[in-house]
């Protein structure tokens, strides 16, 4: 007798879904791990923080590096998530020839409300497996920004990273991937509230 087993979905297979109709416009889904996942609605506090980074981002990023918003990012064989934002490296076509891979990527970020377990529990071995090198963290909860670097794998074959630095709201914090530019974190989160 078998166990029945929910399928997993390649890159192949989920992007052919996409093709044939299979989701709605109006969907918000990602590809983790094989598995079709639907995204939580957000929170208003969780808006006005994306609000904010989309007029702090491009205004510190100038042309240095493309800044791309709730777009996939492919990391094979299965996972195709959907970052609220992500720093890739500027290429001729745009991406147009294909989703940014692990090796264009310069830093993910998620914005943090009632994803946080999420985001810490299945994303932080998500995107270190990938082979993303910086991952941030918004934590709307807390008030604090979480940056994650320094990708590892352990003994037992579990993904994370060895390096966790926490950068309080009133802080400023330095992009690893362009040092001359920082981030004033003031600027970016919203005023403190219960959810």
């Amino acid at each position: 007798m078998s166990i029945a087993q929910a399928k997993r979905f390649t890159l192949d297979e989920y992007h052919r879904l996409g093709e044939l109709g299979f989701f709605h416009e109006d969907d918000h889904v990602e590809l983790i791990n094989g598995e079709i996942i639907e995204m939580a609605s957000k929170v208003t506090a969780h808006e006005t923080c994306l609000r904010k980074l989309w007029k702090e981002l491009p205004k510190i990023l100038g042309d240095k590096a493309t800044l791309q918003s709730q777009a996939p990012i492919a990391l094979p064989p299965n996972s195709e998530p959907e970052p609220d934002f992500a720093i890739v490296q500027n290429r001729a076509d745009d991406y147009l020839s294909g989703h940014p891979k692990a090796a264009d990527v310069f830093l993910v970020m998620e914005v943090s409300d009632s994803s946080l377990a999420y985001d810490q529990d299945v994303k932080i071995p998500l995107y270190s497996k990938g082979g993303i090198t910086d991952y941030w963290i918004f934590n709307l909860f807390d008030n604090y920004l979480e940056a994650y670097s320094e990708p590892y794998q352990d003994n037992q074959g579990r993904y994370g990273y060895s390096n966790k630095r926490i950068f309080l709201s009133n802080e400023i914090i330095t992009f690893s991937c362009f040092p001359d530019l920082s981030l004033d974190l003031v600027k970016v989160f919203p005023p403190k509230r219960n959810f």
